[in-house]
């Protein structure tokens, strides 16, 4: 058993492993738990990929530990993914069996020739399909030690460390979150993501022990802050990531979390992280998404941005779709779609998606500058800015704003602040005041597509 764990446990680790909802979990029992998917996992077929479908807990980091202990190349889908869309990908990837966290199988009836070629992958996990289908993504085993050893390093966890996991399994941040601090004997405390938006369930989780490193989209920091009646002393690291951080919500870190260094990490699944900023909650402009990571190569081609890293994929499972990675210089780079500057110093500023670029009655205008002006309105908490479809126009954009606490902007106010900061035709046709949360998808994005499907 020692030897399947070595390199994904810390071998002398002992203590509690992993809090979840309440309940601790001490090396020795997740020993023991990975023990048990092991007997399943040697029932079947050697070598062959398996699917996981599995929402997070104690349980399910014990199975997906006990596949790279194998291994075995195995998915990890998003849990809430549709039935169609699991099984379109269960086929893509080969995977002859689907476990569940009670270890429960179920035999997809995939045939076994039609694997895909998979050596040295073990997880594969899935972009946001945000424009159909989600793209499966192989991680090597190989990629996924250089990153650990990078975390460890530049977050110091060390046996004992304590650390925060807000994201879902299945997602890239787990890598830091979760992964890391195991192999180096720390002690992780998992946020259930059935109670995601939960403020007052998040600040029992987040106090259940003494947290000292934090990674999390802005969505979990304004929860928090919501019920918070005290700071956090014992953070020494606070990570933002995976969404743009509101400057007013940075600006409130430092009193709660009065002994941490705040750094935005920009990455994206197919290459892991990329880029790193300490953020400066003073600043009132947007944060930069900062500067190469040890070992990663970037490029700027006609504004967007390409990544080349020591932890990446290199390609999608599915090789029809290749469009995001290119060769240069026999070496090979994903396009982000990111339209990126780099300023006099040589931070990297995120200027909006090449994908949320549309034309209004036919200047071409990117939505998350539009969101970006309205952000840095007094008043304004929170904003999304729609493309919708005209006939006339185009498209013309609406925008749909919470406002901070206790105000109320008119639509005339907000328009007159974008007038003075964006051209004409970027400027908001119409604007919603609400007070309701915005959806959100499982990685705390907020969920356009719905967004925009309520309003068309």
């Amino acid at each position: 058993m020692g030897d399947h764990l070595s390199g994904l446990i810390d071998s002398h680790a002992k203590g509690t492993a992993v809090s979840f909802n309440g309940a601790d979990v001490s090396y020795r029992e997740l020993r023991a738990l990975v023990a048990d998917a092991l007997r399943v996992l040697d029932g079947l077929p050697a070598g062959r990929p398996v699917a996981l479908h599995v929402r997070k807990s104690p349980e399910s980091v014990a199975l997906v530990l006990a596949c790279w202990a194998q291994r075995r190349p195995f998915l990890l889908p998003p849990a809430d993914l549709g039935t169609d869309a699991r099984a379109a990908l269960y086929r893509q990837a080969g995977c002859g069996h689907v476990l569940h966290a009670d270890l429960t199988t179920v035999d997809t009836g995939e045939p076994a020739d039609e694997v895909p070629e998979l050596d040295g992958v073990g997880p594969m996990l899935t972009t946001s399909g945000s424009t159909g289908l989600p793209k499966v993504v192989p991680l090597p085993h190989d990629g996924i030690d250089r990153f650990t050893d990078w975390a460890a390093g530049a977050f110091g966890i060390t046996g004992g460390s304590v650390v925060f996991n807000y994201a879902p399994l299945n997602f890239d941040l787990c890598l830091l979150d979760i992964w890391t601090t195991l192999r180096r004997g720390g002690h992780v405390v998992l946020a259930d993501q059935e109670r995601a938006v939960d403020a007052r369930y998040l600040l029992r989780a987040f106090t259940h022990a003494r947290v000292e490193v934090v990674q999390a989209v802005p969505l979990f920091y304004r929860r928090l802050l919501e019920v918070a009646d005290g700071p956090f002393p014992d953070v020494r690291e606070l990570v933002h990531t995976g969404d743009a951080m509101p400057p007013a919500l940075l600006a409130r870190l430092p009193e709660f979390f009065p002994n941490a260094r705040l750094r935005n990490v920009y990455g994206c699944t197919e290459t892991n992280d990329s880029l790193i900023h300490d953020s400066d909650p003073t600043s009132a402009d947007p944060v930069p998404i900062g500067r190469p990571i040890d070992g990663v190569q970037v490029r700027l081609d006609g504004g967007e941005l390409l990544v080349r890293t020591p932890f990446q994929a290199g390609r999608y499972l599915d090789t029809a779709i290749a469009d995001k990675w290119v060769e240069v210089d026999g070496e090979t780079w994903l396009r982000t779609g990111d339209l990126v500057r780099q300023d006099a110093d040589g931070v990297l500023h995120l200027d909006g998606r090449a994908d949320y670029q549309v034309k209004v009655r036919g200047v071409r205008t990117n939505v998350q500058q539009v969101e970006q002006a309205l952000q840095s309105h007094a008043e304004v908490a929170d904003v999304v800015v729609l493309a919708v479809p005209d006939d006339e126009a185009g498209y013309r954009l609406h925008a749909v704003v919470r406002a901070v606490d206790g105000t109320r902007p008119n639509s005339l106010t907000l328009r007159s602040h974008c007038a003075r900061l964006l051209p004409r035709t970027a400027v908001p046709s119409s604007l919603e005041l609400t007070a309701d949360e915005f959806p959100r998808t499982t990685t705390g994005k907020v969920d356009r597509k719905k967004l925009l499907a309520e309003r068309v």
